[in-house]
């Protein structure tokens, strides 16, 4: 139990201790030398001894003993006082201190308990703090890494797309490279097939020299048939010029390709240039 420093009334343990055994100390001697002085003064019975006479003889003259001096028990030894016990706190001031020791301590254990429970929640309201910014920067870290898996997937995408794309218009350009190939290879087949029946029906003037160049304009229906011949350049020979003229509408119907695009080249217009030596 704990005693407060201001309770001058509590007695020390040690002091009362002491007092207790020597007042007990004292009681013993003072037993003792009564029980001494009691056993001193006690006279033991003198035996008696008895004469029997015939006649009784004149009786004695008495004379009275002389008293004895009283003996008197030695006084006892001076007995040194104990100090007196501080007197002790009333059984009500005890029960009220102990009262209020115990309400004390009571308030002192709710007071570090309720000190423990602040810093238990105020721990665990850090550790929540802790773990929502962990988890918030474990989301923030999940949709970047999800961004940049959708930006990837997106640009490999568009490079896949871009790269068949790439491909296809370079399959369609070669592809077109080939067809206009073909096609020129067509229409320079059909070019020289016009021109050799052409120059098989020329009648060539007597007076022509060199080799002259005449380019006429012919209308052309589907079929070859020539509707019409006119020449945009002449040669500046006019008997070669109609004879030129002459032999491109003998020559019809003139041969075309069945294929379209090089029949295009040929309908409804068809450019011819004629030589006479070529």
């Amino acid at each position: 139990m704990t005693v407060a420093a201001n309770a001058p009334w509590l007695a020390r343990p040690a002091p009362k201790l002491l007092a207790g055994m020597l007042a007990l100390a004292v009681h013993v001697a003072f037993i003792l030398l009564l029980v001494f002085g009691v056993s001193w003064q006690t006279e033991h019975p003198v035996p008696v001894s008895v004469d029997i006479w015939a006649s009784l003889p004149p009786p004695p003259r008495t004379v009275p003993p002389e008293p004895e001096p009283v003996r008197r028990a030695p006084p006892p030894p001076p007995v040194e006082r104990a100090e007196p016990d501080p007197p002790s706190p009333r059984a009500p001031d005890i029960a009220l201190e102990k009262a209020r020791q115990r309400e004390q301590r009571a308030a002192q254990q709710r007071a570090e308990l309720k000190e423990r429970e602040n810093a238990a929640r105020a721990e665990n309201e850090a550790l929540e703090k802790i773990r929502d910014k962990q988890l918030d920067e474990e989301r923030q870290r999940a949709l970047l890494r999800q961004i940049e898996q959708d930006e990837l997937k997106q640009r490999m995408a568009d490079e896949t797309a871009a790269q068949s794309a790439r491909q296809q218009q370079a399959a369609a350009q070669a592809a077109a490279i080939r067809r206009q190939s073909e096609v020129s290879r067509v229409v320079g087949q059909y070019r020289d097939q016009i021109s050799a029946k052409v120059r098989g029906n020329t009648r060539l003037p007597d007076n022509l020299q060199g080799n002259p160049e005449v380019r006429c304009r012919v209308r052309l229906l589907p079929t070859g048939e020539v509707q019409s011949v006119r020449v945009i350049q002449s040669s500046g020979n006019p008997a070669y010029d109609e004879a030129v003229v002459r032999a491109i509408e003998k020559s019809s119907p003139l041969p075309l390709p069945a294929e379209r695009d090089a029949r295009a080249a040929f309908v409804p217009e068809l450019n011819f240039v004629h030589r006479p030596k070529e």
